[in-house]
């Protein structure tokens, strides 16, 4: 066996596993592991950001793109602290990213010494945002534990793991055996169930198909379901993508909306389906199939008619083949065409977000990356923006965070070379990373992004005035020259006024093949809530009769 340290270990079954690139900034506590990146760096790639919570977010980034784990590693205490907020990101949105803790030496840690960047039960803290956390106290069981904890974060519903490791063990050295990789099943749903699930199917007539994160591995099975059943696919954040949404039968959360209270069933596949129970309403009328690998989600809310245990290519696959051998009537929801109009309509009335979403489209590439930072221009894209393909379309989940997207889109550049990348940010957000502008001319990372500039919180602030009498506070903003801060870092920039101006300037910084920055100065948007805040349309009193 080879005499390693642990950190030598790490980085071996980090690369082992597929696994060649290091978001990280360096620290004393940390400094036998970027040592091993560095005997390595003919394999192990070290990208170093200016902030922790941007190692984090490019790691994010990274797990969002390629759906494969993606590590970064920090410092303990304020470090991971700083990190965490993306961990808590990275649980919500099932992504699978892999952090690497430094830690005070092992004989101090929780005896309260008062150690550099000491924290109190750091391990149990990270626990709480992930979906294991353990510590590595020897080179001998390194490997096994980046070898066990990559197996979790991609097994059942993905989400990020941690590992934190001692100031003085990192460098200890040991006879190591490496762990190979741990094969990881992707189990299909019981025959029973599959049955019952069609069963319900075959019975309806207007069935609806709702997509989230978890089914961005199965579009093709998605699409051959939707196709057999005429099924519309209603997606929104997570889900876009799952089948391209110029498809016929793809739709927005709005249309799912309007579809919702006509459907007589429901397939509900990798997603928590959290708007639709807890907002919309649901009756006897309509039985609900849930498919999910995470059997804590099935039952959420409310229990299915039926549940699907199982991963979502290998299900579909199943039921598919079930509902081949029965005589289903399906003919599609005969509301879609009004439903389409309806939303049409409203659509035409969202401006200028719309026609900025559709320059931002129009100058991006079909395989092309677009990320959406909480910002007004962002919560239009959800509801509208074309998607061709899964993991093209990267949105914050529930956590809804302010301020990762810079980090995130520059994670996805790292993952993704050679696809162009967008973020669409406010000036409110984007200043959260806006010194990682530094990161992205260092590492040579051609993001784009579009900073929309109204000098506000923009939503905060519209909320203040049309909920609370126009009570101002802390919602104004000061801000730089956005394209001379950018040129400060000898990175290209430009300014657009209006979509045609915008579509422009990204096909000129497209062009450049390097990191740019596009500035929109614009003016208080027209609230988006009306299209996503949705009244309740079934289980409750006086709702329409299904025809």
């Amino acid at each position: 066996m080879p005499r390693m340290t642990t950190a030598e270990a790490v980085i071996e079954s980090l690369l082992s596993h597929g696994v060649d690139t290091l978001f990280a900034l360096p620290g004393v506590h940390n400094d036998h592991l970027f040592d091993a990146a560095h005997k390595a760096s003919d394999r192990m790639r070290v990208i170093h950001p200016r902030h922790e919570q941007t190692a984090a977010y490019m790691a994010l980034g990274a797990a969002l793109v390629t759906g494969k784990p993606q590590a970064f590693a920090v410092v303990p205490g304020p470090g991971i602290l700083n990190a965490s907020a993306a961990l808590l990101l990275a649980y919500a949105m099932g992504a699978p990213v892999i952090a690497l803790a430094g830690q005070i030496p092992s004989f101090a840690i929780d005896q309260g010494h008062g150690h550099l960047h000491e924290i109190h039960d750091q391990i149990g803290l990270l626990r709480h945002i992930v979906k294991q956390g353990e510590r590595i106290r020897s080179p001998q069981e390194a490997s096994a534990r980046v070898a066990q904890a990559i197996a979790v974060a991609v097994s059942g519903r993905t989400g990020p793991v941690a590992l934190e490791c001692a100031i003085d063990i990192w460098g200890e050295a040991a006879e190591v055996s490496l762990t190979a990789p741990i094969v990881v099943s992707a189990p299909c749903a019981d025959p029973g169930t599959i049955a019952a699930a069609a069963d319900l199917l075959v019975k309806a007539r207007r069935p609806l198909i709702v997509v989230g994160g978890g089914a961005l591995e199965a579009g093709p099975e998605v699409q051959a379901m939707a196709e057999m059943l005429h099924a519309p696919v209603s997606s929104f954040r997570r889900g876009r993508g799952v089948i391209p949404t110029d498809h016929p039968l793809a739709v927005s959360f709005t249309e799912g909306h309007g579809l919702w209270k006509t459907a007589d069933a429901v397939l509900a596949i990798g997603t928590r389906l959290y708007w639709q129970q807890a907002n919309w309403g649901v009756d006897d009328g309509l039985p609900i199939i849930r498919l999910d690998i995470d059997p804590e989600e099935i039952g959420r809310f409310r229990r299915p008619a039926c549940g699907l245990l199982g991963d979502a290519a290998e299900t579909l696959r199943a039921l598919a083949a079930e509902l081949g051998v029965r005589k289903g009537a399906w003919t599609g929801n005969p509301a879609l065409p009004s439903v389409r109009a309806s939303f049409a309509e409203r659509l035409a009335r969202h401006e200028p977000p719309m026609g900025f979403v559709r320059a931002i489209r129009a100058a991006l590439p079909a395989d092309g990356i677009y990320v959406e930072d909480v910002t007004q221009v962002g919560f239009a894209s959800r509801l509208a923006m074309q998607v061709y393909g899964p993991r093209t379309f990267l949105s914050p989940g529930y956590q809804d965070t302010l301020g990762w997207g810079y980090g995130t889109a520059l994670g996805a550049a790292a993952a993704a070379p050679g696809r162009k990348v967008v973020l669409a940010t406010g000036d409110g957000g984007f200043m959260f990373q806006a010194t990682e502008l530094a990161t992205a001319m260092h590492h040579r990372l051609p993001v784009v992004v579009v900073v929309f500039d109204d000098g506000a919180f923009g939503n905060v602030r519209r909320i203040q005035a049309q909920g609370y009498g126009n009570r101002l506070i802390a919602s104004d903003l000061t801000n730089p020259d956005f394209v001379r801060f950018a040129e400060s870092f000898g990175m290209p920039a430009f300014r657009a006024t209006s979509p045609d101006g915008l579509e422009a300037a990204l096909r000129q910084a497209f062009a450049l093949n390097a990191p740019a920055l596009v500035h929109v100065p614009v003016g208080e948007m027209p609230s988006p809530w009306d299209m996503i805040l949705l009244p309740r349309v079934r289980g409750v009193e006086g709702r329409p009769a299904l025809p």
